[in-house]
């Protein structure tokens, strides 16, 4: 934990980012009396999940993905939409008077001169804004990432990343390989088949970790599960699957070797919950072949040799955080770009500088979103202090005193 800084500024603390954990921060900081800024880069709130495909729905239920202080209204159901979510983050907004700065990105965070009473300068195209504290809630899905593999720009069919796609509309009739069988793969996956794609294949690497979407117990299992050692963790998880859902072997898709646990731990991947995918493989109506190993014109090569022609690629492979033009010459982040201390927790050379929303807890993320805007609303709370007033000199007038 960072020393204790005392604080002699009173500008806003600064949040960066309009998503469920700058929203659920910025509330809570305010609840406490702290004046709050939000810095968005888009022109709306929840902007990212507003650009995410048509038919997406919360993976975890509508009793756990609310944030602290409003629930997610019940007309929304148990699996809630991405259109409900983003209706349910603007109102958020709207409840909790939140002070939303549109259309602002945070080009770069740095140092304040000493003595100038700010701690941090956050830059903007409208300037520099100086401020005691800052929150960064960017997200760990901030930037798609496609990786560099051989030959890519020579493909002559369409690729493009999961983030870019929005529904199944425009595949029909297509030959279709999506690539990466995590939730969004799948979903994606199993949706094309079902919309009338022509073909529709899925590569995957590692055979996922898959369980039932039809309750909510999983992310409650999870929740238990955490004090229990991480073999006995992954051997319940394993025979859990082993009955819960039908072996796919036959079809190109084996039983994973490795429990969800430890994949969660080293990966930051969370199982996939299932939603019809398993069913779409089971008819044939969807793939699974091999991992991409380069393209070649119009062919995609996979690792163990075989060769595809899809019309569309579609890239479900994650996302990066891109920090580094933000605070990279800080020393905050790791070799990967993650910063090196989240939630309540700042970096030693960096005090009062906040990073919520870079973990994938099996717990739920939005769950997490309110975990760490709690924890770091404490942390105000507690390192805060303010600063003396000024002792009045004799000829000292208020300035609110008339002439």
């Amino acid at each position: 934990m960072s020393p204790t800084p005392q604080r002699y500024f009173s500008a806003p603390t600064i949040v960066i980012g309009a998503g469920p954990h700058g929203l659920a921060t910025a509330a809570l900081l305010r609840r406490t009396g702290e004046p709050t800024l939000i810095l968005e880069r888009s022109d709306r709130v929840g902007a990212s999940w507003a650009q995410r495909y048509d038919h997406l729905r919360l993976h975890t239920t509508r009793g756990v993905s609310k944030l602290p202080g409003l629930p997610v209204p019940r007309q929304a159901g148990p699996w809630v939409s991405r259109d409900d979510y983003v209706r349910y983050l603007e109102r958020y907004a709207a409840h909790h008077r939140l002070d939303v700065r549109l259309a602002t990105p945070a080009q770069r965070i740095e140092r304040a001169e000493a003595g100038s009473g700010a701690q941090w300068l956050v830059h903007t195209p409208d300037g520099p804004v100086p401020t005691g504290a800052v929150v960064v809630a960017t997200g760990r899905c901030h930037t798609p990432h496609i990786p560099p593999w051989p030959g890519r720009s020579t493909f002559t069919g369409t690729l493009l990343h999961s983030a870019h796609y929005r529904s199944p509309a425009p595949y029909r009739g297509q030959h279709v390989l999506v690539i990466g069988a995590g939730n969004s793969g799948t979903e994606i996956a199993g949706v094309l088949a079902g919309a009338g794609a022509g073909r529709v294949r899925i590569a995957v690497r590692t055979p996922p970790n898959i369980l039932p979407r039809s309750s909510a117990r999983w992310h409650a299992v999870g929740r238990l599960a955490e004090a229990l050692p991480l073999a006995w963790r992954d051997r319940t998880s394993l025979l859990t699957q082993h009955f819960a859902v039908p072996d796919l072997t036959s079809r190109g898709l084996p039983r994973p070797r490795t429990g969800l646990y430890t994949r969660n731990l080293l990966d930051g991947v969370n199982p996939v919950l299932d939603h019809g995918f398993v069913d779409a493989v089971r008819s044939g109506r969807v793939e699974p072949v091999g991992a991409v190993q380069a393209f070649d014109g119009p062919d995609v090569l996979l690792a163990d040799g075989t060769r595809l022609r899809p019309d569309t690629v579609i890239a479900a492979t994650g996302y990066r955080p891109n920090l580094h033009d933000l605070v990279g010459p800080l020393g905050v982040l790791d070799e990967a770009g993650h910063p090196l201390a989240i939630g309540a927790q700042t970096h030693p050379a960096a005090a009062r500088l906040y990073f919520t929303g870079y973990t994938n807890p099996l717990t739920g993320v939005l769950r997490q979103a309110g975990i760490e805007a709690r924890a770091i609303a404490h942390a105000f709370r507690r390192e805060t202090v303010q600063a003396p007033l000024p002792t009045p000199q004799a000829g000292d007038r208020p300035a609110d005193t008339p002439s």
